[in-house]
């Protein structure tokens, strides 16, 4: 009977076209892809590795989770010493270890948090520049905290994602969004049970736009209600946006 790994791994997405394996592009230049011909090396056979989502070009992770399957038999400690040295510098394998047979990052998956981190105007941030969103405008948290409220809960957010047809569900639950002001920036935290293409992103460029007074955070009702993309907020880019954690 195979292993099953399960691994906890961080890494700066800005070089990479994302999370996913694109097909059959040897060229391409993906996390997933990464881990897998470094793994493949190192067992000897053809790994394919599971992850708990697909981070998209540019967005980043401190806690993605994903698994394989392998008959290798090197201890946890020796296969984490081993990816660490020969991945790139800016994937970092945080914790390797044994999981069930049935074991899936991606479908036993009960809980995600992701952060979104949004530069202050005016404010230098030299050593976080490519993580994070500079936004011109000066944001009202107050009125971003309103609309978050109205975005918790179970809905079908169909219209704040780049989903065009689908015959899956749309429908996620959001347990909380924690908007925190710091001296530099604006970190907005989203923690739910799942979440879809792009959603994160769109929901906060909406909650950004209600911030800068171009929508009102009722018309964050009409979006859910209206299920189209034109109703709901702009995309924020990638490079703020973190994987935090996900929880089984």
């Amino acid at each position: 009977m195979k292993r099953n790994i399960r691994l906890t791994i961080e890494y700066d997405g800005s070089r990479y076209q994302g999370w996913q394996r694109l097909g059959g592009d040897s060229n391409a230049n993906t996390i997933q892809g990464k881990l897998e011909s470094v793994l493949s090396k190192m067992t000897g056979e053809n790994v394919n590795i599971n992850g708990s989502g697909r981070t998209d070009a540019g967005v980043h992770a401190y806690g993605q989770v994903a698994n394989f399957h392998t008959d290798c038999m090197m201890s946890v400690n020796e296969i984490k010493n081993y990816l660490t040295k020969y991945l790139p510098s800016d994937i970092g394998i945080v914790e390797v270890s044994e999981a069930s047979e049935r074991f899936h990052s991606r479908l036993n998956a009960k809980e995600k948090t992701y952060l979104y981190r949004i530069a202050i105007p005016g404010v230098s941030n030299v050593f976080e520049r490519k993580y994070l969103w500079y936004f011109p405008e000066t944001l009202d948290i107050k009125k971003m905290e309103e609309a978050a409220l109205l975005l918790i809960g179970m809905h079908d957010f169909k219209g704040f994602s780049s989903i065009k047809k689908t015959k899956k569900s749309t429908v996620r639950t959001i347990y909380n969004i924690e908007i925190k002001k710091t001296k530099k920036e604006i970190q907005i935290s989203y923690t739910g049970n799942g979440f879809l293409h792009n959603m994160v992103r769109i929901l906060t460029g909406t909650l950004v736009e209600v911030g800068c007074g171009k929508i009102k955070p009722e018309d964050i009702t009409k979006a859910l209600e209206s299920t189209k993309r034109s109703d709901a907020g702009i995309t924020a880019p990638p490079q703020g946006l973190f994987l935090v954690s996900v929880e089984y």
